[in-house]
């Protein structure tokens, strides 16, 4: 790895301002003042920075109960980001596995390894993602049953050319309901229930594929996903 990008990987510097640093001699490597910013450097290196030693920190897997009012987004809109609810250095670098809008809750996974990520969100992964949801009006008997049927046939969504990939919906009561989705079309939870004249006023999403919202976590707090977590994609 060139030494302009290490030090841009490893503190807050540019490569621009990286490049001024080395060329004020702050750089040193293996114990040597360097001001090549081409220099390869590695594992093996000890790259220090005004006398402070520097480590990439490596691939992150990060699971966040992601509350209302956040946006997994990558730039600063009108509310907080994914990643500043998240206690890590160059977090701004972990992006959401899948987003959710502002106003929806619940598990967003987030990582800077991007090949990951794309075995999760690729559609021939047809990864099942399970949401919890509140209407705004009752659901029930015959109508229930029609949404299901609807639901698992497909939906032809408002500006589509082509209906949803069959879903798998579950009343819970005649406001709430559990909806399984193997897609990620823009707004779709919302969207369909619209196509059936309802509304949802309550998203939350419990499960992306075989990994599951630690009920441990309140709104706003994240931890590391573990070994099998991850190695389950």
């Amino acid at each position: 790895m060139r030494l302009d990008k290490f030090l841009s990987d490893t503190t807050d510097l540019t490569r621009s301002l990286a490049k001024k640093a080395m060329h004020r001699e702050e750089v040193m490597v293996d114990g040597v003042v360097v001001k090549n910013p081409a220099t390869q450097v590695g594992s093996s290196n000890d790259v220090s920075w005004l006398g402070q030693s520097l480590a990439l920190v490596g691939l992150r897997y990060v699971m966040l109960h992601k509350p209302s009012g956040v946006e997994c987004s990558a730039r600063r809109g009108l509310y907080p980001l994914a990643h500043e609810l998240i206690e890590l250095p160059k977090s701004e670098r972990l992006n959401p596995v899948g987003r959710l809008d502002v106003d929806t809750t619940g598990l967003v996974l987030m990582t800077d390894d991007g090949q990951w990520s794309h075995r999760i969100t690729s559609p021939k992964r047809r990864c099942e993602k399970v949401y919890e949801v509140t209407l705004d009006e009752p659901l029930e008997g015959e109508a229930a049953q029609r949404a299901i049927e609807m639901f698992q046939d497909g939906v032809l969504l408002d500006g589509e050319e082509q209906p949803t990939k069959p879903a798998e919906l579950e009343m819970l009561g005649t406001h709430r309901a559990r909806l399984v989705l193997i897609e990620g079309k823009y707004h779709q939870v919302k969207r369909m229930f619209a196509a059936i004249g309802n509304h949802v006023t309550d998203l939350h999403r419990s499960s992306i594929g075989p990994i599951a919202l630690d009920e441990t976590l309140a709104p706003g707090e994240w931890r590391h996903l573990s070994e099998e977590e991850v190695g389950s994609f």
